[in-house]
């Protein structure tokens, strides 16, 4: 008997159907406050994103380039923490559709309880979990229980990945595979590596799993590169953090700073 799709199997069929790369925008919950961060959700979703990654603000955000890190601290600052995050995403439920992936460090995941935290997350409308500090082999064990949950684990690969173990994290991963598109932090980048649609080319090669690309995308140009080498999805964070944070340093609205930029990512990648 196959299993039923999950909320993000389900939104990359439809992409797919309609031939189009989805569009995940990524912003830091609580930055600068979880008011602004409710209203850019729903900006992102009016705007066009397919599916929104929600970081859970760190301490020690090490996968993370400085305007994200930045992010985080102003975001912690603030007051934002787990419960907070999960509770405003809850309050969301009737309005916001579109999946949210939410991104989290391995440390607080662990703290909480694999279980709980899952339990947690699930029940308050999130879809699924990236956590970049987690061994493959923990990212198995955790699998499992998000499946339990209804939640896809999202495992992720880097240039500098073995072929072997590549192939052993695209089979894993659940809902995407999200391939890092540079060695090193995320970032604002001019441009991307060619050697990435290779890697898009690999990934597909060893199986259905859609594939996202992240790290690096900071304009319409770089996504649309992303869709003609064919990935399944571009992801862009930092360049959609910093018009946030710029937005709320000029004492205006975050929410419609967001949307703005979602709409010409949206364009852009479907240019």
């Amino acid at each position: 008997m196959t299993a039923a799709a999950t909320i993000i199997q389900q939104r990359f069929q439809q992409l797919r159907s309609q031939g189009t790369c989805a569009l995940m925008p990524f912003l830091m919950a609580g930055d600068p406050d979880l008011a602004s961060t409710r209203s850019a959700l729903l900006a992102l979703q009016a705007n066009g994103a397919d599916l929104i990654e929600l970081g859970i603000p760190y301490s020690d955000p090490l996968a993370d380039g400085p305007v994200i890190q930045a992010a985080a601290s102003r975001a912690l600052a603030s007051g934002t923490t787990p419960t907070r995050v999960l509770e405003m995403l809850s309050s969301l439920q009737d309005e916001l559709t579109t999946p949210v992936v939410l991104f989290t460090y391995s440390n607080p995941l662990i703290n909480r309880g694999m279980e709980s935290f899952c339990r947690d997350a699930a029940a308050a409308g999130a879809a699924g979990l990236v956590v970049p500090d987690l061994p493959l082999e923990e990212g198995e064990k955790l699998s499992t229980i998000a499946a339990g949950h209804g939640l896809d684990l999202v495992l992720l690969v880097a240039p500098t990945t073995p072929a072997d173990r590549m192939a052993r994290i695209h089979q894993a991963s659940r809902g995407f595979t999200y391939l890092v598109s540079v060695t090193g932090v995320t970032g604002v980048r001019t441009s991307l590596e060619s050697r990435v649609g290779s890697l898009v080319q690999q990934l597909k090669g060893l199986g259905d799993t859609p594939v996202a690309v992240g790290f690096g995308i900071s304009g319409p140009e770089q996504a649309r590169q992303v869709r003609q080498w064919g990935a399944d999805g571009a992801i862009v964070g930092s360049a959609l953090v910093k018009a946030m944070a710029a937005a709320a340093a000029a004492g205006q609205p975050v929410g419609e700073a967001a949307g703005r930029f979602c709409a010409a990512l949206r364009v852009g990648l479907d240019g």
